[in-house]
């Protein structure tokens, strides 16, 4: 399903870049034959219908293209399967949060307080969370 989503996309990206170059190529009103008679006069010198050309018609064809793959894109979109899972459960399993933990961190403060002899700086320290491996973990 996902070779056939990208085939639908490439298909769009080239008939955009085929009716960009196609309107490009094409000459405006204003560049007709019956410009050299007036501003207004060239709308009307082939007819009601105007001048179809290969450029003209070609570039309907690739506009067709261009529908027709943004709705298929649309409908590949809307009808895919619905995973069963969410983004969390894909992830590898954690280990003991107390490894992640760098003991440097608190070694310095305890040293500081063992060094001044009060118990009131000691206490004053944070101990190292020993908590299971659930307390980091979204609720699911």
């Amino acid at each position: 399903m996902n070779t056939v989503f990208n085939i639908i996309v490439i298909v769009q990206v080239l008939s955009a870049l085929t009716i960009i170059g196609l309107v490009l190529l094409q000459h405006g009103k204003g560049a007709d034959m019956g410009a050299a008679f007036g501003s207004g006069a060239s709308g009307s010198l082939f007819g009601a219908t105007g001048s179809s050309n290969f450029l003209s018609k070609s570039t309907g064809l690739a506009a067709a293209i261009f529908f027709i793959a943004t709705l298929a894109l649309v409908y590949l979109g809307n009808h895919r399967s619905a995973v069963t899972g969410g983004v969390m459960e894909n992830l590898p399993a954690a280990s003991a949060p107390a490894a992640a933990i760098p003991e440097t961190s608190a070694a310095p403060a305890a040293a500081s307080a063992a060094a001044s002899g009060s118990a009131s700086a000691a206490a004053s320290v944070p101990a190292p969370s020993t908590g299971s491996a659930q307390s980091n973990q979204i609720p699911k």
